[in-house]
């Protein structure tokens, strides 16, 4: 049974902060940072460039994609750590392309992270040869998937509003057409359940510095379903997806599965962090994760509709339908944000009037989420947000 007692006592929270941006950035494991000393002191001091070999440094990326799929539903040897998640999205979109070179439409949504599709328009630039990203509504995807489709790439819960696609029914749609699936787990690793084998989706990305608490700056994951992995081509040939690295040939050939989705050089001490993150994960039951922060949210909602008229809940009502996060339209939402933080209660702005809370039980309580709601009837109520100090743009919202 999970105990999240226990899990909030393995993380760094400072006194007095309520955090409710575990969507954005989880908060500090307490064994991370001596895990990264560790491999900083014990590894590269000591070890030197032998710890590529004495400390598993190569295998880090395969070793930890591993523990990531674990928590997505993914084949052991099906996922893969490193790189930022653009460059992931790059790499899966390419690769879904290749697979279906008479195909030439990329169906995605409005709700999908602006950086996947900026990578999207950047892709069809580049390869020229007449691709159309089509973007739709969210409620409109379904229809849309056509018989000219060749990706359906999506990011599951909406960065903004915390709307959760259906992924398995979509996936279903788009392989009934033809159409393969590249989803983006950015906000659900970690956060909702996820089984990409029942699934049965073709791609999916991820990063790792949200819910599963690897650190600013923590590599993204990219799987690829098994059936796929001996022949997609990767868009992006790095030495440590060669077959052979160390072999040093001046032609490229593609490594073996997902090992050819490997790009540069494993960022280590990023990895080791992640490690750290990770064995919290092992303590927990995604499920019961999933029905916490169910509760978590609508303890949130309830407290602040009853409170605070002036905001409109901006994430869907029902929670089966939205993922760990819970939005509010305000006009002036990024002040009464600034209010909010300066008071100890820690969540984000989405433009252009988005206030952003997110309910992670690894580390949140019930008595928290209401003295959260409390304090930010009272900004918004009393307008206590009207002040110059909270209307100064910063450069991270």
């Amino acid at each position: 049974m999970t105990d999240f007692t226990a899990t909030k006592a393995l993380f760094d929270l400072p006194d007095g902060v309520i955090y409710l941006d575990g969507n954005s950035l989880g908060p500090l494991p307490k064994a991370a940072a001596g895990r990264v000393a560790h491999t900083v002191t014990n590894e590269w001091g000591q070890m030197l460039i032998t710890g590529w070999n004495k400390a598993g440094w190569m295998a880090q990326p395969s070793r930890v994609g591993d523990r990531i799929g674990a928590l997505i539903g993914a084949a052991q040897g099906s996922v893969v750590m490193g790189d930022t998640l653009s460059i992931k999205v790059w790499q899966a979109l390419a690769a879904a392309l290749e697979l279906r070179p008479e195909r030439r439409v990329i169906l995605s949504d409005s709700g999908n992270f602006p950086s996947d599709l900026y990578m999207a328009e950047g892709l069809i630039k580049q390869l020229d040869r007449g691709y159309e990203l089509r973007i739709m509504d969210p409620q409109d995807v379904a229809g849309a998937i056509t018989d000219d489709v060749a990706v359906l790439m999506l990011t599951q819960v909406d960065y903004r509003t915390g709307r959760m696609h259906d992924m398995d029914t979509l996936t279903e749609k788009a392989h009934a057409k033809g159409a393969l699936t590249v989803w983006d787990l950015a906000h659900s690793a970690g956060a909702v359940p996820v089984d990409l084998t029942t699934t049965q989706a073709d791609f999916a990305v991820g990063c790792t510095y949200k819910y599963l608490n690897g650190g600013p700056g923590a590599p993204a994951f990219i799987y690829v379903a098994p059936k796929h992995a001996a022949h997609v081509q990767p868009a992006l040939s790095g030495w440590l997806g060669h077959d052979a690295p160390f072999a040093f040939e001046q032609s490229y050939r593609a490594g073996a599965g997902i090992e050819r989705m490997r790009v540069g050089t494993p960022p280590v001490l990023q990895l080791a962090a992640l490690e750290a993150a990770l064995d919290i994960w092992d303590k927990v039951e995604m499920t019961a994760v999933r029905a916490a922060s169910i509760q978590l949210s609508e303890t949130f909602i309830q407290r602040v509709e009853a409170a605070c008229p002036a905001l409109t809940l901006a994430s869907p009502r029902d929670p089966e339908l939205r993922g760990s996060q819970v939005s509010f339209h305000f006009a002036d939402g990024y002040a009464a944000m600034q209010a909010l933080i300066a008071r100890g209660v820690i969540g984000d702005f989405r433009a252009p009037d988005i206030m952003r809370f997110g309910f992670t039980p690894l580390f949140i309580s019930e008595d928290e989420v209401i003295q959260a709601a409390s304090h930010l009837s009272d900004i918004v109520n009393n307008g206590l947000w009207d002040r110059r100090e909270f209307k100064q743009k910063q450069a991270v919202t």
